[in-house]
């Protein structure tokens, strides 16, 4: 019983009931307030008409009041005829009414009438006016119907409202039940997503109200949870796979300088060649702090007005001596194009995109950056990519097969994907016009 009293479904059937309850209690309260007033209007113009008139003619002014207290079979008429010395000439009431105006409007005063040949005290709506003679004329009428109202309006609002709290009250729990039982649905489904079952999905209606939204929003939500743990872990294993080679290696070559290492040069030269593996671990944990680093929308805080042809004139700059090394040609064209970024995160995605093409392509070949209002793009003349695997180079540390026989992590792609989508861009893979390579990254928010 006190479950049931907790439930959310009892509160909100309560809270309907009582809504229910207080509304029938303002309509019968304005039923009444409309109908009395109705009633006490009709009473009052009534009376103003009868009084009016037996004044009007003072001569049939005792005549008027005899027949309107004559045609009343119900004994609700009141009148009677007054000297100037307050004595009766005629009529049912005693005397005239303690303090009545002399005005010719309805009032409700107490009166002392005759009825039957028994006096008796009570409240009546009545008019006065004084006759030129110096005459005193009153008209006046029962107040009991306006009162009747009143005690009908309140027997029926409570007679009434038995039967609407109940009715309320089973309305409310049928709906705050359906409500909960969509409730019960959706705390079993994230019952199962506690429990470590990522792929279950809150149930959906179809009647895309609040709670089919919200259901909408939450299963978005695990999506993108299922998809983040999805590359936790993938990462997780490839920084555990990519770790133990470098460390591997490490480990045996001390062993075996320790053992066989017989002058200084010969243990310098182990010594050196561990620090280049540690110094190779190092740059991939950089790198996928770095990656993380581009997750975080707090980087937007520095974003600036940049004109990408700059950047990759200035790249272009950098990589120049790298490339005339190796015989090929470097070059940019395009531009201005105008976007509101970061300056040094565009400078490392081109940057990471040069190095790659430039590490891919061979000797004699050529790289180009190209810039437009929607797109950077970096083309070369190498091998290309596969086109299975081009919405995979761009996972950390993802390495296509021919990738594997050339120095890398497989991050620099993941790095140039986080900072596109940091400023609101799609990176893809195609292939280049003259064969190669093409790397776009393109802008949503570009500015001519």
């Amino acid at each position: 019983m006190s479950e049931l009293l907790r439930s959310t479904a009892f509160r909100w059937a309560l809270g309907i009931a009582l809504w229910s309850v207080l509304f029938a209690m303002a309509l019968f309260a304005f039923v009444y307030w409309q109908t009395a007033a109705f009633l006490r209007e009709e009473l009052a113009e009534t009376i103003r008409l009868e009084i009016r008139a037996a004044v009007n003619d003072p001569a049939a002014a005792a005549n008027r009041i005899d027949t309107w207290i004559a045609m009343d079979p119900h004994a609700t008429h009141y009148g009677a005829l007054f000297g100037p010395d307050g004595a009766r000439r005629l009529g049912n009431l005693d005397a005239a009414p303690a303090g009545i105006p002399r005005d010719g409007e309805a009032h409700r005063v107490a009166a002392t009438v005759a009825i039957g040949g028994q006096t008796l005290r009570d409240e009546i709506w009545a008019a006065a006016l004084a006759l030129p003679n110096g005459d005193v004329a009153v008209i006046g009428h029962d107040a009991d119907e306006v009162d009747r109202v009143r005690q009908t309006t309140l027997r029926a609002l409570g007679l009434g409202l038995a039967p609407t709290l109940a009715l309320a009250m089973a309305g409310g729990l049928f709906l705050a039940g359906r409500g909960r039982r969509r409730l019960a649905a959706t705390e079993a489904a994230l019952a199962q997503v506690t429990r470590g079952d990522l792929g279950q999905r809150l149930p959906v209606g179809r009647r895309g109200d609040e709670f089919d939204r919200l259901a909408r929003n939450v299963n978005r939500m695990l999506d993108r949870i299922e998809h983040l743990l999805g590359e936790v872990r993938s990462v997780g294993d490839a920084v555990a796979h990519d770790l133990r080679t470098p460390l591997t290696r490490l480990r045996t070559r001390l062993e075996r300088s320790r053992a066989e290492a017989r002058t200084v040069a010969e243990l310098h030269d182990a010594i050196d060649q561990g620090l280049a593996w540690i110094d190779q671990t190092l740059t991939m944990v950089t790198a996928v702090l770095r990656v993380g680093e581009m997750e975080d929308e707090r980087r937007r805080a520095g974003f600036a007005r940049l004109d990408l042809a700059a950047l990759a004139a200035e790249a272009v700059d950098l990589f120049e001596p790298l490339a005339e090394e190796r015989a090929i040609r470097l070059s940019a064209s395009g531009g201005p194009a105008w976007i509101e970024g970061d300056r040094d995160l565009c400078i490392e995605a081109l940057s990471n995109l040069l190095d790659n093409a430039i590490k891919f392509t061979p000797e004699g070949g050529a790289v180009r950056i190209l810039v437009a209002e929607e797109f950077l793009a970096v083309e070369d003349t190498g091998p290309g990519i596969p086109l299975g695997d081009r919405d995979q180079v761009f996972r950390r540390f993802y390495r296509a097969e021919a990738a594997r026989r050339t120095p890398g992590h497989g991050l620099g792609l993941g790095l140039v994907a986080a900072i596109a989508k940091l400023h609101g861009a799609t990176v893809t893979a195609t292939d280049a016009a003259g064969g190669g390579c093409r790397m776009e990254i393109r802008f949503g928010g570009t500015e001519g």
